[in-house]
């Protein structure tokens, strides 16, 4: 792989949550059997499941041909789909990875308007800069794409109830032409639940409203 700075593969769902993987190597290799780079327990992760390899200019992500799928921000890989930064890659339903920048890069000094929000404000996002706060602290590692787009629309509708089709519209755009299915979109809401639980675990930011779709409630105080 010719990339200079490697990015990181941190497991953020899953048994052994936080461990961590640098994209040293390729391809990469994911599944139950011991000859895999990346060992996943579980009944649901096949023998060999996925395949990570570095093209030259980005990762892309293969199933195997396993029995219960790969998926990019909540899209079946296939025989191949990109994994930029920032992604989640999710193994069945056992595992889920974010593609991470390694710790220590660098990052651009904030200016006075992009300062991190006021812990009183408890959630705020920077749309340009893609970052998040929730209680002051920003969101590590970042969100991914979907679950940014996710919560940006449910932010700018902030106590309004925003539909299942407009979430998919806006979340996977032309993608979701060929078919989004209910357990995609909530299985993308329950990982950003879970995203800002891990900062702010008393107050349920995303509320489902059955029937209808689902509402932001932001904590003021």
């Amino acid at each position: 792989m010719q990339a200079t700075v490697a990015p990181v593969l941190v497991l953020i769902e899953g048994q052994g949550v936080g461990r961590r993987w640098p994209l040293t190597r390729s391809p990469v290799s994911l599944g139950r059997d011991a000859d895999n780079d990346i060992v996943l327990t579980g009944r649901q992760v096949s023998r060999h499941h996925a395949l990570i390899r570095w093209t030259g200019k980005e990762f892309l992500v293969a199933d195997l041909g396993s029995k219960n799928g790969t998926f990019v921000d909540g899209v079946p890989a296939g025989e191949g789909r990109p994994l930029p930064v920032g992604a989640t890659l999710q193994i069945a339903l056992s595992y889920a990875f974010s593609l991470v920048e390694p710790a220590g890069e660098p990052r651009l000094p904030e200016s006075p308007s992009r300062l991190p929000p006021r812990a009183a404000e408890r959630l705020r996002i920077d749309p340009e800069r893609r970052q998040v706060w929730v209680q002051g602290r920003e969101v590590q590692p970042p969100l991914s794409p979907a679950q940014f787009s996710l919560l940006s629309l449910l932010y700018s509708r902030t106590n309004q109830v925003v539909g299942r089709e407009e979430i998919v519209d806006a979340v996977w755009g032309e993608e979701a032409a060929g078919g989004v299915s209910e357990e995609a979109l909530d299985a993308l809401v329950r990982r950003l639940r879970r995203r800002l639980s891990q900062v702010d675990p008393d107050h349920a930011y995303i509320v489902t409203v059955r029937g209808h779709g689902f509402r932001l409630q932001k904590r003021s105080v």
